[in-house]
């Protein structure tokens, strides 16, 4: 297998594979493309024929092996089933190739443990792919964020047909999972879950509420079958309350206005405060994100971490703690489902 070294001349920009084309891969393998900074070095996906339609449709070059695509980059995306993120994961690292494996990173623990090593061992870099935390929204509501203490996510999604082999919990509530632990930085103390399984054999709909270490608490819901679609999160701290519409990248931060000290009881009108009494104590700070793509940024970040520019931003590290807790919460699912079926019996 050739190295790093070998598979560009000096000066020559780094080259990013993709492996596995299904309906992520083939957008990654449309941003990979586009980015500055870097050759897109081709797709592989042992689907053939897919793989020769996104190729195709995005003038990547189609490779006939993973040794071959390996061979001629400095660092994949491996955009496969869960599955099999650990076996890929592996070669490219035996490679000496760095890796952006997508979430969630390995389908248990002891896999994303395996990978983690890996990479530490040969010296090549790890970066997971939590893309939520590259939301426009998210991105422009950090400067406000400040010690959460409350946080409620709404991820919801009409149903299809992708990713029926996996439970909702690490289909979507992984994404606001991680985002928790960004955000609040402390480790789960308590944990309450539930969910039912609609129109597929794994749970479609799930709730979970995790309290953290320091009091912080958060109450998470997402389900693939609903009718619309939303993706919002709203945090509630001692600063004011934040709440983020991620999927329309934007959002507000309410805080009492300079001057006014709620526990002093300042003057209000008569009763429940009307919105013009609210308002005469309450600064609305609207957040706007850039409106880049957030694939886009993520695929970013990883060309300069590769590049020793940055650390990856999301780390193999981080991508295990999101997986350990979404496995977690989806247990807890289990253990409620069963218990409510003897019960029933």
């Amino acid at each position: 297998m050739a190295s790093s070294s070998d598979c560009r001349d000096a000066g020559e920009r780094p080259g990013i594979g993709i492996v596995g084309t299904g309906s992520l891969g083939r957008h990654h393998a449309r941003v990979a493309r586009d980015l500055e900074g870097v050759r897109c070095t081709g797709i592989f996906d042992i689907d053939r024929d897919r793989s020769a339609t996104v190729g195709e449709e995005y003038g990547v070059r189609v490779r006939p092996s993973l040794a071959d695509l390996l061979g001629t980059s400095d660092g994949v995306v491996i955009a496969v089933p869960t599955t099999a993120h650990e076996e890929v994961a592996l070669q490219a690292i035996e490679a000496g190739r760095h890796v952006f494996v997508e979430k969630p990173m390995a389908p248990d623990t002891a896999a994303a443990d395996r990978m983690i090593r890996a990479a530490t061992a040969r010296g090549v870099l790890m970066q997971v792919g939590h893309v939520e935390r590259f939301n426009p929204a998210l991105v422009a509501a950090r400067p406000y964020l400040d010690r959460p203490l409350f946080v409620e996510s709404h991820r919801l999604a009409p149903f299809t047909p992708r990713s029926l082999d996996i439970a909702v919990v690490l289909d979507l509530m992984i994404h606001d999972v991680d985002l928790l632990c960004s955000l609040v930085g402390r480790p789960v103390v308590g944990m309450a879950a539930a969910g039912v399984a609609v129109l597929s054999r794994n749970v479609d709909i799930a709730n979970a509420r995790l309290e953290f270490e320091g009091g912080a608490v958060a109450n998470l819901t997402a389900s693939r079958v609903s009718v619309d679609r939303v993706r919002k999160l709203r945090v509630w701290q001692r600063s004011g309350y934040v709440s983020l519409d991620l999927a329309a990248g934007r959002g507000e931060f309410y805080r009492v206005k300079d001057g006014v000290s709620v526990l002093d009881g300042p003057s209000l009108p008569q009763g429940v405060p009307s919105l013009t009494g609210l308002a005469s104590i309450v600064e609305r700070v609207p957040i706007v994100g850039d409106g880049a793509e957030p694939l886009a940024s993520e695929l970013a970040s990883f060309r300069d971490a590769m590049a020793g520019l940055a650390p990856p931003p999301v780390t193999g590290e981080d991508g295990r703690r999101a997986l350990e807790l979404a496995l977690a919460i989806q247990q807890q699912i289990e253990d409620h489902v069963a218990h409510t079926r003897a019960s029933a019996s």
